[in-house]
């Protein structure tokens, strides 16, 4: 299953109604982290999916020591179709969560939940769309006119921003039930994917060697693999905060110019479908694309212009209301000027 589109349209309804009816409680009662036997803070961080490359950074940060050096003690709680990380923060199951891309946090500010994202580990948003090898495909717009396998939760995200852009109708639209076989049975057929996973896994599991179209590469601006954090952790605990994303910041660095065996180890051990060939393809496509680094050379980067773009370009396709106040989707109070 690709989890991507399964999760691109979704806030978790149950997470959204938590986290504002939490809201007024909250924010009268300080928060407090419990701590291990060592006074290590303990955090919980829910990530979106079941182990992989794409989380290979945080995981990295435990097991060369990043988060215990910073009197943090992590727990990774792996994500999975029925694992709702809005949910998991508004319980108080989890004390961070991870955003696979940005409609989640906007989706959540536009309902007025108290969470922002306080750093972006994925400059890019490795979403693709796949296409079968044509010499005349070069870009995302020859693909007019042809029909477009879409998960429901797709159309209400990416796919406004795509028919703005490149004129696209809904008429192309055929419903993705993650099933390959449509795709690969249609020589004109484009199917949604993501870039650390589906091309690779197309190519070693049917022969097939696709096409794929980066979104980000052709302008989308949203940002993957944020971290989510609630409001009452950020006013209660800041420092816990700061040091989770610094710690984080060095695991990403040490995940991709370093060895990366210790988290793939980890991985593997959390997921155990998992295998090395596709954690070794999604890294090294991580490192290819430029995905984690922004272009000033840093980890977790945000800046108000992106957030921006993203939001002017998906209210003036519909998707929020003008009034929405964007800005609450973030803060950049925890990156380094």
């Amino acid at each position: 299953m690709d989890r991507r589109s399964l999760i691109a349209g979704l806030t978790g309804a149950a997470g959204v109604a938590a986290l504002g009816g939490l809201a007024a409680l909250n924010a009268c009662q300080p928060r407090r982290e419990p701590t291990d036997r060592y006074g290590r803070t303990r955090i919980r961080f829910a990530t979106d999916w079941r182990a992989q490359a794409e989380h290979g950074g945080f995981y990295q940060a435990v097991a060369i020591g990043a988060y215990s050096r910073r009197d943090l003690n992590v727990e990774i709680i792996q994500g999975s179709p029925t694992v709702d990380v809005p949910q998991l923060l508004a319980s108080g199951q989890a004390e961070l969560g991870m955003g696979s891309n940005a409609f989640i946090p906007m989706n959540l500010t536009a309902e007025g939940a108290p969470v922002s994202v306080v750093a972006a580990f994925f400059q890019k948003d490795p979403q693709v769309l796949i296409a079968h090898p044509d010499a005349a495909l070069t870009s995302i717009a020859d693909l007019a006119e042809r029909p477009f396998l879409l998960a429901d939760a797709s159309i209400n995200a990416f796919w406004p921003w795509l028919k703005a852009r490149y004129g696209f109708t809904d008429s192309q639209v055929r419903p993705y039930t993650f099933n390959p076989a449509p795709f690969l049975a249609d020589p004109r057929a484009v199917q949604q994917g993501y870039l650390t996973s589906e091309p690779h896994t197309l190519e070693a599991t049917d022969g097939f060697q696709p096409r794929a179209f980066s979104l980000a590469d052709e302008g989308y601006p949203s940002y993957a693999n944020m971290l989510l954090c609630p409001d009452t952790l950020m006013r209660d605990n800041r420092s816990v905060v700061a040091r989770f994303i610094e710690a984080s910041v060095e695991g990403w660095q040490s995940y991709l110019n370093d060895d990366p065996a210790p988290a793939d180890t980890l991985i593997k051990r959390a997921n155990p479908q998992m295998t090395q060939d596709l954690l070794t393809w999604g890294r090294d496509q991580l490192i290819a694309n430029e995905i984690v680094v922004s272009p000033g050379g840093r980890i977790g980067d945000m800046s108000a212009a992106r957030w921006e773009a993203f939001f002017t370009a998906t209210s003036e396709a519909g998707i929020y209301s003008p009034d929405v106040d964007w800005r609450s989707a973030f803060t950049l109070d925890f990156l380094r000027s």
